[in-house]
């Protein structure tokens, strides 16, 4: 009996200190994202310096340890063996599309405000499966963004790890997520994600017109 109290005590104690953890974490990203300036830190010039390193970056970068813990725990990251992040570099904008010779007025070309079926995120996420393809893409979340990049941290687990095997969450992966549209960037594009934001994806991205895309 009094072992299980001491045990709820430490348990309490430690999920405390982690919640208070991800807090701070949380305000700082955010701080950076909204460029804040306070009396003691410039978020602005910090955003801009991580900015630099991260466009002086691979296209596709093996990093130690995820810019954004929180988030990356709530995807379902774990420090363990079996467990890698990678942060994708990729571009800004809807593509590029050839001006048709129609002989129509220029209105009617219909080049303007063109965008991908598949969001700059599965993009990414596709790149990173296609350049480790002995790892299962997890999730991913978005770090930040420049003129013309965007930056996305994608989580990557290898299935075959005993580690991972001996997981209960980790060891029940299916393989190929990122073409089963398993990760969030894929529900939001199959329209299962339901909300204010989601009312004209659902049930699926090509109801109510195609009005979601």
């Amino acid at each position: 009996m009094l072992l299980s109290i001491l045990l709820d005590i430490v348990y309490y104690f430690f999920f405390f200190i982690f919640m208070t953890a991800y807090k701070a974490i949380n305000e700082t990203i955010q701080s950076e994202f909204q460029n804040k300036k306070t009396g003691e830190y410039d978020y602005s010039a910090l955003k801009r310096a991580k900015l630099v390193s991260f466009r002086k970056s691979a296209s596709i970068q093996p990093i130690d340890h995820p810019t954004n813990l929180a988030r990356a725990r709530n995807l379902g990251y774990k420090a363990k063996q079996g467990v890698s992040v990678v942060r994708v570099k990729i571009r800004r904008g809807g593509g590029l599309y050839t001006r048709p010779s129609r002989h129509r007025r220029p209105k009617r070309m219909g080049i303007n405000k063109l965008t991908r079926k598949v969001s700059i995120q599965s993009i990414a996420e596709g790149r990173a499966a296609k350049k480790h393809p002995n790892l299962e893409v997890l999730n991913s979340y978005y770090v930040g963004e420049d003129g013309m990049t965007k930056y996305y941290e994608v989580i990557l687990v290898d299935s075959n790890h005993p580690v991972i095997k001996s997981d209960k969450e980790l060891s029940v992966i299916l393989k190929n997520r990122i073409y089963k549209g398993r990760t969030s960037a894929g529900k939001k594009q199959r329209g299962l994600i339901r909300g204010i934001n989601h009312l004209r994806s659902f049930p699926s991205i090509r109801a109510k017109g195609r009005l979601a895309k």
